[in-house]
């Protein structure tokens, strides 16, 4: 995986460095898949969602999967913890939940010996690897407020003290799309924390009776552990390495900012429908994904199709639709398939391409 520009990719200069790049690669894409197959084992069809979640956690992201009940969520979540080798915590978030609940708490203590007291803190359930928080928007804002910080900085700040929560560390929320009432729709600054909006499907006809025959014999599975927590970590930086060429780390920037009604470029659909666009951790994120997605279909490099796979899932929550296209019937995924096909056609067209061309050449 040897760089030949300087946008490319970090590191790689001479032969035996890329063949071990390339070999660790290769290595990478067979215990993903060693994963996947586990995780088959447990959970009938959704290999898509599975592949999302797993693109997430190469990349160091946070998802939130959205689907209706009954659709396997937390098992998917806690099997595929269970496989990695990670600490796993579930949070059911209601209405009554305090932000204590979920960072932790001080407490004060006594040292019997001398008489002194001090706060002692301790931690709550965020601190963990993997942390499901379930139905994340049936608990108020100030509670939601709590995963800001953890999803930010991977710390929490308690008594005006900072804890740092273990390494690596993923929050996958889930939500329910079609029960409204009693719920607290996540700010847009939250929903941004989250690098993926993965949509959970009804299965197919056939994945649905498997289901129905596994889930009432009297057998169960259980995931055997395929990586460790440690490994992971190695990975998420083999990710990092992936290369793209600029021209494409460029089609990522623009679908991104094509989704915005106040640019330049933006299509008729997006001005007429679109209230505000993604912003540049969209951009970022695409990129990312794109490279993580790669990296696990053993490529050393990006493709295009690395990018319009990843888009979807990193700009749908990152959109708002005005009224307009709610009366239309237009809806997100529209727009996003709309601004991907409308992308290359706008890039021979910008105003900034001379100064985007420095940018490449720096």
């Amino acid at each position: 995986m040897a760089s030949t520009a300087k946008n490319s990719v970090s590191g790689g200069g001479d032969a035996p460095a890329a063949e071990d790049e390339l070999l660790a690669l290769a290595r990478l894409s067979q215990t993903l898949q060693e994963v996947r197959d586990e995780l088959s084992e447990i959970i009938v069809g959704q290999q898509a969602v599975i592949e999302q979640l797993l693109i997430a956690m190469l990349a160091g992201g946070h998802c939130l999967l959205v689907g209706v009940p009954g659709l396997a969520k937390t098992l998917m979540i806690s099997s595929l913890a269970k496989s990695i080798d990670l600490v796993f915590n579930r949070i059911q978030f209601t209405p009554d939940l305090m932000p204590a609940d979920i960072t932790g708490t001080e407490v004060i203590q006594e040292d019997r010996s001398t008489g002194t007291r001090e706060f002692r803190f301790i931690p709550g359930p965020i601190f963990a690897n993997v942390v499901l928080a379930d139905e994340v928007n049936r608990t108020p804002p100030k509670t939601q407020a709590a995963l800001l910080e953890a999803m930010q900085e991977r710390q929490v700040t308690a008594g005006g003290r900072r804890h740092a929560l273990p390494s690596p560390f993923f929050v996958l929320a889930t939500q329910n799309p079609i029960e409204q009432e009693g719920t607290y729709p996540l700010p847009e600054a939250q929903l941004d924390r989250f690098m993926f909006n993965v949509l959970v499907d009804y299965p197919s006809q056939a994945d649905e009776l498997e289901v129905v025959l596994r889930t009432t014999s009297d057998s169960t599975a259980e995931p055997q552990v395929r990586l460790t927590g440690e490994r992971l970590l190695e990975l998420t930086h083999l990710v990092r390495r992936i290369a793209i060429t600029p021209e494409l780390a460029l089609v990522a920037t623009q679908i991104a900012r094509l989704t915005r009604p106040s640019d330049d470029q933006a299509n008729e659909l997006v001005r007429r429908c679109v209230r505000w666009g993604a912003g540049p951790r969209a951009s970022q994120y695409i990129v990312l994904g794109a490279k993580a997605r790669a990296a696990m279909h053993g490529s050393p490099i990006v493709r295009r199709e690395d990018i319009e796979s990843v888009a979807p899932s990193v700009l749908r929550h990152r959109m708002k639709l005005n009224f307009q296209a709610e009366a239309e019937g237009v809806t997100v995924e529209q727009i996003i398939s709309d601004v991907i096909q409308y992308a290359d056609r706008t890039l021979s067209n910008s105003e900034s391409l001379e100064r985007i061309a420095k940018v490449l050449r720096s």
